[in-house]
This record gives C-alpha cells, sequence and structure tokens, in this order.
C-alpha cells in the first residue's frame, strides 16, 4: 500500500440501476416514469434565457421553495431543496445523525442507507422486516441516534400505515425520524399531515418518480423551520448553488401542474393494478405494492432464469441477489402497452 492510501476515506459506493440504450428495450427496471414532464416543463426550458447562465442561480432556491412551499400548504421556511432526493437524503444523514448511538434502518430498503452511513461514519443497525417484506414498528421503539425508513418501502412497495409512522415518530422525541416518500405519490398516504404535530419528522420526496424530471434531478424535504434550518446550514458550509437556474425553473413549473401531476399518476396506479391481476393469473406472488413498481416472485420459475430470459429480448428488470430477496424481481410499471408486451412475453415463456 502506498503511504498515502492509508488516508483515504474507503466505502463500498452504491449500485446504481442499469442504463441500456437499445432503441427496441422496454425499460422497467429503474423506476423511471414513463410518460414526460408536465408540458409547462418543457415551455420553461424553450423560453430559458441562455444569457443568465453566466449568473450564479439563486442559493434559496426561492422559487422552486415557495411553489412547492404552496403546493402542500406550508411556509417557505420549512422547504429545503437538493439535486435529488439522494442529495437531500444525504445531507440529512451529515446534518442530523451524529450520535455514538446506532442509527436504524430496514434490513431490506434503499441500499444507498448504508453507503451514506458508511461514508460519514455514522453507526448503523438494520432491523429486519418480517417474513411478508413488512416493516415492525416495534423494532423502532429503542435507542438509537435517529430513524430513516422508504414509505412505501424499496425495493418491496409495501406501506407503513400511516398510525404505525406516527407512532414511531411519536416514540423517538429525541432524534430525527426521516421519512422517505419516493414513491408516496402512487396510492401510499404521505405523513406530511404530521409535520403540525412533530418538529423532529423529516418528510423526503423527490421529482424523479410522479414528477417525470429524473434526469433533472430535484428532491426536497419538508420539516419543522428548525430542521430546515440546520439543513441549510450544512448544505451552505458544503456548496451555496446546489441547484442550477434550469432546474430551478423547470422544477417550479413541474408543481404548478397539479392537474397533469394527478392525471400521470392515476394512469400509473391503474395501469399498475391490471399488471398485478396479470402476473396473479401466471403465478406470480407479491405483496400490495403503493409505488410505481412491484416486487415478485414466480411459483416454479427462478427469478434469475427469468431475468436472463427478459434481458435477451431487451426488457429489463432489475435483479437483487442473495439473501431474502434473490428469487423476486422488480418490476417498474411502464405504459399500458409496454406492460401488454412484458405480460405477452411471460405468457409464452413460462407456458413452455
Amino acid at each position: 500500500m502506498k503511504n498515502w492510501e492509508a488516508n483515504v476515506r474507503r466505502v463500498t459506493p452504491y449500485t446504481p440501476g442499469e442504463q441500456p440504450n437499445q432503441p427496441d428495450m422496454i425499460k422497467l427496471n429503474t423506476n423511471e416514469n414513463p410518460y414526460p414532464p408536465a408540458p409547462g416543463v418543457a415551455k420553461v426550458l424553450k423560453e430559458m434565457d441562455t444569457d443568465a447562465m453566466r449568473l450564479y442561480p439563486d442559493p434559496t432556491a426561492g422559487e422552486l421553495v415557495s411553489a412547492i412551499a404552496e403546493n402542500y400548504g406550508l411556509e417557505k421556511d420549512q422547504v429545503f431543496v437538493g439535486v435529488g432526493s439522494d442529495d437531500v437524503l444525504a445531507m440529512s444523514f451529515l446534518t442530523f445523525f451524529n450520535s455514538d448511538r446506532p442509527i436504524l434502518f430496514p434490513d431490506i430498503t434503499y441500499s444507498f442507507y448504508d453507503v451514506w452511513a458508511d461514508l460519514f461514519r455514522i453507526p448503523y443497525e438494520r432491523p429486519a422486516l418480517d417474513e411478508d417484506f413488512h416493516i415492525r414498528k416495534e423494532d423502532y421503539f429503542r435507542e438509537n441516534g435517529g430513524i430513516v425508513f422508504p414509505n412505501p418501502n424499496a425495493p418491496t412497495g409495501v406501506e407503513l400505515p400511516l398510525a404505525d409512522v406516527e407512532e414511531i415518530v411519536s416514540r423517538n422525541r429525541d432524534v430525527v425520524v426521516i421519512v422517505d416518500e419516493a414513491y408516496v405519490d402512487f396510492g401510499a398516504q404521505s405523513a406530511l399531515p404530521l409535520l403540525k404535530k412533530y418538529d423532529n419528522l423529516l418528510v423526503v420526496q423527490t421529482f424523479s418518480k410522479s414528477r417525470s424530471m429524473a434526469g433533472m434531478r430535484i428532491g426536497f424535504a419538508c420539516g419543522s423551520p428548525e430542521l430546515i434550518r440546520y439543513l441549510n446550514d450544512a448544505k451552505y458550509s458544503f456548496n451555496s448553488y446546489t441547484m442550477d437556474r434550469t432546474a430551478l425553473a423547470a422544477g417550479a413549473a413541474a408543481v404548478k401542474d397539479r392537474e397533469y401531476f394527478e392525471d400521470t399518476c392515476n394512469k400509473i396506479i391503474e395501469t399498475r393494478e391490471w399488471t398485478k391481476r396479470e402476473l396473479k393469473a401466471l403465478g406470480f406472488s407479491f405483496e400490495d405494492s403503493k409505488a410505481n413498481f412491484i416486487f415478485a416472485t414466480h411459483e416454479t420459475c427462478p427469478a434469475a432464469e427469468l431475468f436472463g430470459a427478459l434481458r435477451e429480448k431487451h426488457i429489463y428488470v432489475r435483479y437483487f441477489p442473495g439473501g431474502r430477496t434473490d428469487n423476486f424481481l422488480r418490476i417498474t410499471i411502464g405504459t399500458r402497452e409496454e406492460m401488454k408486451k412484458f405480460v405477452m412475453f411471460l405468457k409464452e415463456y413460462l407456458k413452455r
């Protein structure tokens, strides 16, 4: 080992979903939205003043923060924005999880949590989901340095009832509880109403899924003014200009088009429910997903085999080999036409 390597911070990085580029592919592996962003986004981009790019963006992200706050009935000092929810979550780990006690998050969940914990040298424990992939609220009623979990969970799609979320928050008033709601807009119940009662709750959402803007990288957190102030202190100590002018303007336009947002979410929900019925008829089983994906296993066909067969036909889903997820596939919900083609392939393959 070279002498300087002794001082390197070593971590095992997060592995993002594959980004294939096939003209005939059906891409159901990274939970992207199959529909374009709101029409106002295209209008903003078309009319963007490129001369303004020579100037720094607003470090407070005022336009976007105001749009989010108005949309959710919050004050501006209750909203924090960042470069995707990953940026917001990482900043939240850095800001709030500084105890000697371990933070808690599920053993099967978003696999970036342990990466951030390792990166920032945060001790952690991972309470196991039950046999049906459900979070057991009682596992979070113990001493800890903070709590984070997605709701609905990923990659399972299982929703924790809001009453259980509240009980976890109320029993942990001395630490910050982060509820990661990346998929909440596809039929789950948000914890945002709880902000009126709990100053230790931080709710994180993203524009990548329900607002069709994964390529723009916009995320936000909502919480008490105290939590948001601490987040901004950390942000301004790290990078004052985290959001660029394009993202700020496009994000505000997306938030303001409520009708389009609800329409696309409803189309995805309807297609998800149709896909559930089709998969059950083909011998798949899964918990009731409230996300824009289904985490499914087949009664006779191994997930690894099916993953490979789908891939050969340029149909991409996500496979998490090893442990309890080894025989499951996470299937993103695409357009109805894409899902019909996906189901048609399964019917032909499974009857052979």
